[in-house]
């Protein structure tokens, strides 16, 4: 059972590091036309959609992945509680 914990702490880890990398690529437009970037945005883009539809913009900030990282972590949080209660 520890095995999984390590597990879906390891994939939640990662997601979010792919989150952020996304976010940071942002600034660099020419990054999302590579294969790294276009790889990342086929995996992140669709989670960060339906933030983006309901969270509007504040003047230039997309303040949405924020959210969705914050969300991502309380996902984890309950899961990681329900996984360690039932064992």
């Amino acid at each position: 059972m520890y095995y999984l914990l390590t597990v879906v702490n390891f994939a939640f880890t990662v997601y979010q590091f792919m989150i952020i990398a996304y976010i940071l690529m942002s600034w660099v437009p020419q990054m999302r036309s590579t294969g790294i970037g276009q790889l990342l945005e086929r995996l992140v883009e669709p989670y960060l959609a339906p933030f983006r539809r309901f969270i509007p913009t504040l003047g230039f900030i997309d303040i949405s992945p924020i959210v969705a990282l914050i969300t991502l972590r309380l996902a984890y949080d309950g899961l990681y509680t329900i996984l360690v209660k039932l064992m």
